[in-house]
This record gives structure tokens, sequence and C-alpha cells, in this order.
């Protein structure tokens, strides 16, 4: 099996991934890189792709992550790709995210709001356990305000409508950040939320190494 590489999710890192059971993969964690001034997320992902040195890689994005596994797909072969409550193509994304696209809504936005953690952050991603609202307020408070803010203007600018052609989508059907509603998921995480690769990290761990080893186990 070909070498995985792992893509978090908006201003978060590998922290959310630390109670999922990889088993025997070979995953690798990628980290975001800077982004340039005014860079489209093409061009993003074709330089975050230099860090892949794997031919016909496995790709697991998470959230953004998952979009830009699905931009770099378009660029160079890869054998999988999972997406963890991501989306695929633009119009999986909530009507509301393109509208701010359009009219530049989320551009009057400071960017210190995005560093606040309140208990809307909380409903919003899912975090219920004191343990998990911790993880969520940490993330939050470690995450570069700018990238931040470029991460969000590319996701509500994002045109793509290619849907690629190996891969698998994962969701939560309490997702309020990516309504399930919005997407064609192949796997539906019961009462899994944003934050699901914390709440409900052993499910998807099995999801993840049943597909990738290939069982003939139900998932």
């Amino acid at each position: 099996m070909n070498k995985i590489y792992i893509f978090s999710g908006l201003g978060v890192d590998k922290r959310v991934f630390d109670k999922i059971d990889f088993g025997n993969l070979d995953v690798e964690f990628v980290d975001w890189i800077t982004p340039q001034k005014k860079e489209s997320i093409e061009n993003y992902a074709r330089r975050i792709q230099e860090n892949i040195k794997t031919e016909n890689p496995i790709l697991i994005g998470l959230s953004f992550g998952g979009m830009v596994s699905v931009e770099i797909s378009k660029i160079r072969k890869t054998q999988k790709i999972i997406l963890l409550a991501s989306a695929k193509i633009k119009s999986e994304l909530p009507l509301m995210y393109r509208i701010s696209g359009i009219c530049n809504l989320h551009k009057m936005i400071p960017n210190s709001v995005f560093k606040f953690h309140t208990f809307i952050t909380n409903w919003m991603f899912g975090a219920r356990s004191a343990e998990e609202k911790k993880l969520l307020r940490n993330i939050i408070k470690d995450t570069d305000p700018d990238f931040l803010s470029w991460a969000v203007n590319e996701i509500v600018n994002w045109e793509n409508q290619i849907t690629p052609e190996n891969a698998l989508h994962i969701h939560g059907d309490r997702d309020k950040v990516i309504p399930l509603r919005n997407v064609k998921a192949d796997h539906i995480i019961k009462n899994g939320g944003h934050f699901m690769t914390v709440s409900h990290s052993a499910e998807i761990g099995v999801m993840i190494r049943n597909i990738l080893n290939n069982s003939t186990k139900q998932i």
C-alpha cells in the first residue's frame, strides 16, 4: 500500500487525529505552509504537494484539508482520497458561504474574531465533552489568524466542480459547518459533528483501516 498523507482542517493541526488508530498504515501529517499574498487555493495546493514525495499517494483530508486534497488530485495522480467532514465540489458547501464569497461579507469580519472560542464555537464544531472543548480552545488559540483569514476566503470562493473518481467521503449527520444535506457521503457517522475525528475517533479509525486494507467486512 502506498504512503498516506494527512491534511488537517482549517487552521487545525494533527492533534485532531491523536485518538485515531491507524494500525500498521504508513501515515505522514502534512504541515500547512504560509500562503503567499492573494494566493489561490489551486496554487497553494501546487506548492504544498511538493512535500509529498511518494508516487501515487493516498490522501486523507479533514474539512479544508479535504478541499486542498481535491485540488492536489487535479495536478498529480493519487491512489485514493478520503474526505472527512469536507466538500468535494463547491455546491456541497452551504449556500451562505457562496453568497459570502460573492458579496465579500467575510472580509467585513476582523481576523481577531476567528480567534474567539465561545459556546457557539463548541456548538458549531460539535465539541461536547470538557476534553473536546479544551482541545478546540487550544487549537483556536494556536491558529495563525492570517492563515485562517486566507483559508476562509478560499473556501467561500472555491469554484471546483470536479469530483475525483477515487474519492471516498465520510461525513457526520450532525455537522453544522458543512451540513450533511449538502453533501453526497459514502459513509455517515451517526451523531458526528465537524469535530468527529475526536468525538468518534474509534469508529472513524475502523472505517479508514477497513477502506485502506480493502477489508471485506462491512463498514
